[in-house]
């Protein structure tokens, strides 16, 4: 894949979107935060005839935490009470239901980037989309990129309390700019999506900046059909799919002049990087049953910067997997298992450490993902230290209520 052009990946992308403009007309199959929900019973809905609607929906994220001094000392180490999403969203059309918004707002601490970032950022999402057709769509604005699929799926949707470590150092994260998604006509239940973007390669609420962007093209396979309630974007198999369903994804991203030292997050650099990232994916669902399986592999070929003091910054270059294997106990009760890890090339190993992490999760949904209690037990292991004891690594614990509509 690394021997591919990458803006030859990017052009046959969007070439392959372009064709649906002249294609037979297919329902398609979206992530949940890619598209505004006409769905009267998610949230508060308002509308008029077929000028305007609006829905409406808030979530809150409620959590306390703690984590050991180490993988042998017990004593609490750091304790963690706070809210931790607050999140209000608005999505609708306005003058014609082909013309479609998107709007979320962010308003705790985390949600605001205020834990490392210099200045408060409340807007997460803000972008419109016009339908050519039902399985054709672009959008212009501010929204997740065409990546990962444990980022695209949406935090009120996880299995976990929060993403996985892998996810937090290879995701691509929220960008703005210009989107198009594209469902390809089949005559079978087999589905193939093609998903692409082309933005400032900053992250959110960019600054002007140069002239490098950054391409994203995405491709994915649903061979036995689509999931019932878009479950390929959810995580659990909530809807106890009677038969076997499965989607594939792989994602290619090039970041040209990235200025940050994950692409669209991360420390800035002290001097601009090309940097590309491949990832591959996989979701599957049955009968209560749930797996996800990601891999991420990012590139550059000069990682490290320097400034006029001699301080070191790096682009965080190595590769990452990330696991998820789920059981519904009920139809009300989840147990789930995951297992994380990322490692550096060896030539940052002196300016970013390998992690791993294992956890065990235990959910119960009142109300699928919008009412749940969430408990989660893990260890946490530090530059490739597999001793259970060692000062390094760490054992924590999360338990979290998310409350919404």
């Amino acid at each position: 894949m690394n021997n591919l052009s990458p803006k030859s990946i990017i052009i046959v992308s969007w070439a392959m979107i372009m064709i649906g403009l002249i294609s037979n007309p297919a329902f398609s199959q979206v992530e949940s935060d890619e598209r505004a929900l006409l769905n009267v019973e998610n949230g508060i809905s308002i509308s008029k005839d077929s000028l305007f609607k609006l829905n409406l929906r808030f979530r809150m994220q409620n959590r306390f935490g703690v984590r050991t001094e180490s993988g042998e000392d017990l004593s609490i180490e750091q304790t963690d009470f706070r809210v931790r999403r607050l999140r209000l969203r608005f999505d609708g059309y306005v003058l014609n239901p082909r013309i479609q918004y998107y709007i979320q707002l962010g308003f705790s601490k985390s949600d605001l980037d205020l834990d490392g970032g210099e200045y408060a950022q409340p807007i997460r999402d803000a972008i419109i989309y016009y339908y050519f057709k039902p399985n054709l769509y672009f959008g212009f604005g501010q929204s997740k990129l065409p990546g990962n699929r444990e980022r695209v799926v949406s935090s009120g949707n996880l299995q976990f309390a929060d993403r996985s470590i892998a996810n937090g150092v290879f995701t691509l994260d929220r960008d703005f700019g210009f989107f198009g998604y594209y469902t390809l006509p089949t005559k079978g239940k087999a589905q193939y999506q093609l998903k692409g973007a082309v933005s400032t390669g900053e992250g959110r609420n960019p600054s002007p900046g140069d002239y490098g962007l950054s391409y994203t093209g995405r491709f994915e396979y649903l061979p036995f059909g689509k999931f019932i309630n878009s479950g390929d974007y959810s995580e659990g198999d909530l809807e106890f799919e009677p038969n076997p369903k499965l989607s594939i994804g792989i994602t290619y991203n090039w970041n040209e002049n990235a200025a940050r030292t994950r692409g669209q997050l991360g420390t800035y650099l002290y001097e601009k990087r090309d940097q590309n990232v491949f990832i591959a994916d996989a979701m599957f669902k049955y009968i209560g049953w749930g797996v996800m399986a990601e891999y991420f592999r990012r590139n550059s070929l000069d990682p490290i910067t320097e400034n006029a003091e001699g301080l070191k910054r790096a682009v965080w270059v190595g590769n990452g997997a990330n696991f998820h294997v789920s059981r519904m106990l009920s139809r009300k009760s989840e147990l789930a298992f995951r297992y994380a890890v990322v490692n550096p090339d060896q030539e940052i190993v002196n300016l970013e450490k390998r992690a791993e992490e294992a956890i065990l999760g235990f959910t119960r949904y009142l109300n699928g993902h919008r009412i749940k209690i969430q408990a989660n037990f893990g260890y946490g292991w530090l530059d490739a230290a597999p001793e259970l004891n060692d000062y390094d690594n760490y054992w924590f614990g999360t338990f979290q209520v998310e409350f919404g509509i």
